[in-house]
């Protein structure tokens, strides 16, 4: 494969910054990872994917990936576009929890909820970058961020890592990791990019094809709170047992989709197959693999004349999201299975996106 210096390029270095403020003291950049016409672009501002770029069918080049042209844009937009989110994913109610008896306070950035981890979380903040340097056959980037006790309200330093692997020219795999430092703390990241395997110009999501391998759903209030159910999909708009088009399911769900499903076949922490998404005219197939408990399938419902890359402007279901994550909200929910993290018992969460085309 030759020398990782080949395969690894660094793309662009923005110059310091205005983020969230103030003035930091850290680059924010540009980083691409490449095996034949597969790229897949980043930038340390929320540990980021910035662009996906793989073939059709016919072998056109596409980026599949919903974004924007600059840095500058990911930091003044708010919409997490590829980004790692955390410490806690997905929403939080009333935006506290208990934990040990101690009641936490966090930023109510959801009406009275929290939100991935409140207004900045993760994804609004620049990690640092160590870029892999010697001979390697599979290119990687590395992705660094230290929180402080009390930060976004939560609890404990912690050291979360994010790392992005090129696997071969059509897998991606990402691993993110996290060690509370003095004190238990929840965890819950998830990679918030948004999908569009027909390009990030093209139509809508809503002809995609989608199958979800979880057979159960944890269902919500008016506020998007779960309320400790676990509910079969079966019979219910929900069900993507089988390969089914989006659209169609969403005619009783004009909304659209934004629910957790409990993925079946759990074995250990071994990956399994989470979700496989198809686009027909580009050909192009997605099949999402993980060792996380749930998927939340989210399909852009609050996307509204937002400009993106090259000008194209995206509109609600431009994009889809496949968030592999813990349950949501089980902070305050004891029958769903913890993501309280000590110095003992580190997080882990793995992903494997593949690419092909059929």
């Amino acid at each position: 494969m030759g020398m990782f210096s080949t395969l690894f390029q660094v793309i662009l270095i923005i110059s310091i910054g205005r983020v969230n403020g103030c003035i930091c003291n850290q680059n924010i950049g540009v980083y691409e990872l490449k095996k034949g016409n597969f790229s897949v672009k980043f930038t340390n501002y929320g540990a980021s994917i910035i662009s996906i770029v793989v073939p059709d069918k016919y072998g056109n080049l596409d980026d599949i990936v919903l974004g924007f042209d600059t840095t500058q844009d990911y930091v003044r937009r708010r919409g997490n576009f590829g980004a790692i989110v955390g410490r806690v994913a997905n929403r939080i109610s009333n935006a506290q929890f208990i934990l040990n008896g101690t009641l936490y306070r966090l930023e109510p950035n959801d009406g009275n909820n929290t939100i991935h981890g409140g207004s900045r979380g993760f994804s609004h903040v620049i990690w640092e970058v160590n870029t892999k340097s010697t001979q390697d056959p599979n290119p990687q980037i590395h992705f660094t961020y230290r929180s402080f006790n009390g930060e976004e309200g939560f609890p404990g330093d912690l050291i979360a890592t994010v790392s992005y692997y090129l696997l071969s020219e059509t897998q991606l795999a990402v691993e993110m990791k996290a060690i509370a430092l003095d004190q238990p703390t929840p965890v819950n990241l998830a990679q918030h990019a948004y999908w569009n395997l027909g390009g990030h110009n093209s139509e809508d999501i809503l002809s995609h094809q989608i199958q979800i391998f979880g057979s159960r759903i944890t269902p919500v209030d008016t506020h998007m709170i779960p309320t400790g159910e676990i509910m079969p999909v079966q019979g219910t708009p929900y069900d993507f047992l089988t390969p089914k088009i989006i659209g169609d399911n969403m005619k009783k769900l004009p909304n659209g989709f934004d629910i957790y499903y409990v993925l079946d076949g759990l074995k250990g922490r071994e990956n399994r197959k989470a979700a496989t998404l198809r686009e027909r005219k580009s050909g192009r197939v997605l099949e999402l693999w993980t060792n996380a408990d749930g998927l939340q399938f989210y399909t852009g419902n609050w996307l509204r004349n937002l400009t993106g890359k090259g000008g194209f402007v995206y509109e609600a279901h431009a994009g889809l999201c496949m968030e592999t994550q813990g349950f949501p909200d089980a902070v305050n929910h004891p029958n769903f299975p913890s993501h309280i993290v000590t110095k003992e018992s580190p997080y882990e969460h793995s992903m494997l996106f593949k690419f092909s085309t059929e």
